[in-house]
């Protein structure tokens, strides 16, 4: 998704941030679920590993911490912009710490829903366009905006997954708020939004055929919704649904390439 980010822009591809991406996603993913308890409802296969190997998690997080350090020391004069990665990272794993400041952020109302949207997007997206600088403003804006659109629309559907675990958590969203219906229109609408902010990527120089991979993805999104609704297997939501944020990437990597 970086390289994706780097691709359209004409950006050189770091490996500095590469690697923190790389690591920070290690990181964070490793300590979210060393912190998840050991008493989940009618856990999944993933769920049931995850628990019994919280050594695992452990050892991970620690070596993901560290080389996010050693990426951030080699990346050191966008400190600022690394530092807010870190922290709103941070704060989506935050209130599985028993802690009462950290507790109360499952209350807040927008949910992890837009929150974990608006950091994939940040991460991936945003950032490396902050570290280049110099980026047309309106490009940039509309991919970054489509970015987060297509990213939301694909979190809907773990969140519908995982409503009635998040509403005996207390964890708040649109998703645990709204009814069935009223969640496929909110997920018809930032489907829309995406082609449509996507769409006007050509108006800033990006070639049709590079929008037309970047809409691949949401086709199959759409595709795989009704299924994705009824189905809760851990390889269509951690490996087709996750990676076709990675599809257009990879898509314009292969197309490069000829």
């Amino acid at each position: 998704m970086v390289y994706q980010t780097c691709f359209l822009f004409s950006i050189p591809f770091s490996l500095f941030l590469a690697g923190f991406v790389f690591s920070g996603s290690v990181c964070s993913y490793n300590f979210h679920w060393y912190l998840t308890p050991p008493h989940v409802a009618e856990p999944s296969e993933k769920e049931v590993w995850n628990i019994c190997n919280k050594r695992i998690h452990l050892v991970l997080f620690i070596a993901g911490l560290i080389s996010s350090a050693v990426f951030s020391f080699l990346l050191i004069k966008h400190w600022f912009w690394l530092g807010i990665t870190a922290f709103v990272t941070f704060l989506y794993s935050a209130p599985k710490i028993s802690f009462p400041p950290f507790q109360w952020l499952k209350k807040i109302a927008i949910g992890k829903t837009i929150f974990l949207a608006m950091t994939w997007t940040y991460v991936t997206a945003v950032l490396p366009i902050l570290i280049e600088g110099n980026i047309a403003t309106e490009k940039a804006i509309l991919f970054c905006a489509g970015q987060f659109f297509f990213i939301y629309a694909i979190c809907i559907l773990f969140d519908f997954r995982d409503r009635e675990y998040d509403k005996a958590e207390g964890i708040r969203s649109m998703i645990t708020y709204f009814n069935e219906r009223g969640i496929d229109i909110l997920f018809a609408i930032s489907i829309i939004v995406f082609f449509v902010l996507s769409i006007l990527l050509n108006h800033t120089g990006i070639q049709w055929i590079n929008i037309i991979l970047l809409l691949v993805p949401a086709f199959l999104v759409i595709g795989s919704y009704k299924y994705a609704k009824r189905n809760s297997s851990d390889y269509l939501y951690y490996f087709v649904l996750d990676g076709l944020m990675m599809l257009s990437g990879l898509l314009l990597w292969l197309v490069s390439r000829f």
